[in-house]
């Protein structure tokens, strides 16, 4: 009897192992964009609402840096993910065959801010502030859309001249959250950001507008959206790219949208993002 009974645990076992493993994690990640207590809120959330969606085990992977998300796409660690408009591109280049699957309302028309330390005197404007020439500048992450790509390249396109020719010291601050923190202590004069988060930390009282202010608003381009694999269909099913798509795209949940600062999410497309390659390319940042 206790050898059958042993035989029996045994075997109940192998069954639940064997069905671990034939349904791995569905594990994801975002580019560390910003303060890492507000991703950790953000991401925590999601994996909580896509469980319950898709019927898997999700988890959030936290990465370092821009390139280390992309990293972690292109060698599998994670199946989808929240790309910005460049490191999106560079995911998919790298991964032939994945797929844009989301995108705020915000996204299809974003747009960066130049902001400017009080102690030089600039002012908002609607031309391009030719001015920030000769001064300290930085800009976030080196691989943001939002924070080096598309300023770069409006500050190339206004001034005929690469960044290292523009300003007497070029900084990257890595997020967006930090660049006010550099700008507003005045350790750089101007800098570039995501327009969403210079509102929502000066909402929530986190800018000291006397030290620090918008001096220009880019005119708009694509970015941050959600990502997969092209191979996420044979690891979960047939189907399950679409019912992953589905799931983002029913986000209804106020609070959950209020983590991203979004008011929704739409469907996209890989060619909506053609002109970052574009650009990218002009820039250096794609080969």
């Amino acid at each position: 009897m206790l050898k059958r009974s042993m035989l029996a645990i045994a075997l109940v076992s192998l069954v639940a192992a064997g069905a671990a493993q034939a349904q791995p994690a569905l594990v994801f990640t975002a580019i560390p964009d910003e303060d890492e207590t507000r991703l950790v809120e953000r991401f925590t959330q999601y994996a909580k609402y896509f469980e319950g969606k898709l019927g898997v085990s999700v988890k959030y992977l936290p990465v370092k840096s821009y390139p280390a998300a992309v990293t972690a796409f292109t060698n599998n660690q994670v199946q989808f993910a929240w790309f910005g408009g460049l490191t999106g591109v560079q995911a998919r280049l790298a991964v032939p065959g994945s797929q844009a699957l989301a995108q705020g309302a915000e996204d299809v028309e974003f747009k960066s801010y130049f902001i400017a330390h009080a102690s030089t005197g600039l002012k908002l404007a609607q031309e391009f502030p030719k001015d920030i020439e000769g001064k300290t500048f930085t800009f976030g992450a080196r691989a943001s859309t939002s924070g080096r790509l598309f300023p770069e390249h409006f500050i190339r396109q206004a001034l005929g001249k690469e960044p290292d020719k523009v300003f007497s010291r070029v900084g990257y601050s890595g997020d967006h959250s930090r660049t006010i923190q550099l700008v507003q202590s005045g350790a750089y004069q101007i800098g570039a950001l995501n327009h969403l988060v210079w509102n929502q930390e000066t909402k929530t009282g986190k800018v000291d507008t006397k030290a620090v202010s918008v001096i220009w608003e880019t005119p708009t381009y694509p970015d941050y959206h959600w990502v997969a694999r092209g191979d996420i269909d044979k690891t979960f099913g047939s189907g399950f790219t679409g019912r992953l798509q589905a799931a983002i795209l029913s986000v209804d949940d106020p609070k959950l949208l209020a983590v991203f600062d979004r008011s929704k999410f739409i469907a996209a497309k890989n060619d909506d993002y053609k002109v970052i390659e574009e650009v990218g390319k002009l820039t250096g940042l794609i080969n």
